[in-house]
């Protein structure tokens, strides 16, 4: 009897869970799932210089001796912007890390939110996780997750180096993201 009255149980709550779980989307206020595209830019001004956006944090002792840079850890808060020029209309913020990550290669693996800081995106954010072979023409990267207007969000981010200065080690990066949220 007792056994028949625990399997009751473990079955009443299995529905109960069910039916919870088939509302999740809805308790969190979340509508249809939509498809957004976004285009912009990203100024990695490299510590250094008068207005640096990138800082090198930590290197291993063997960096300075690498081709590739391996070990060495940037911290940054890069402006986004929606035209290729620094002067162009900021959007928000890309903050984050990256590191040197290949003996063999220029490899990054970078962690990042973009921060949107205008228009019906202020306040939202996308996170990015992935590795960047910075010398291919077109690197793809991944959207793991998001806020705001972008809760839930996952996707895929392309980019592209508009402009690099390897005097000042400074790059700009041309990004083209597409994202599923809701």
């Amino acid at each position: 009897m007792r056994g028949l009255v625990v399997l009751l149980m473990l079955l009443f709550s299995s529905i109960v869970a069910c039916k919870a779980g088939a509302d999740w989307k809805k308790s969190l206020g979340l509508g249809k799932e939509k498809v957004s595209y976004l285009h912009f830019y990203f100024h990695d001004i490299a510590s250094g210089t008068k207005n640096a956006t990138a800082l090198i944090v930590a290197m291993a002792n063997t960096t300075i001796t690498s081709s590739t840079f391996f070990g060495m850890l940037n911290v940054v808060d890069d402006p986004l912007t929606q035209g290729r020029a620094i002067t162009s209309k900021v959007i928000g913020r890309m903050q984050g890390i990256y590191a040197s990550a290949s003996q063999t290669e220029f490899s990054l693996f970078m962690g990042l939110n973009f921060l949107f800081t205008t228009g019906e995106l202020n306040g939202s954010t996308l996170t990015m996780i992935g590795r960047n072979p910075t010398m291919e023409n077109v690197r793809e990267m991944s959207i793991v997750g998001g806020s705001g207007a972008f809760r839930l969000a996952r996707g895929f981010l392309l980019a592209k180096t508009y402009s690099a200065n390897k005097v000042t080690r400074s790059f700009v990066l041309e990004c083209d993201v597409t994202v599923i949220h809701y």
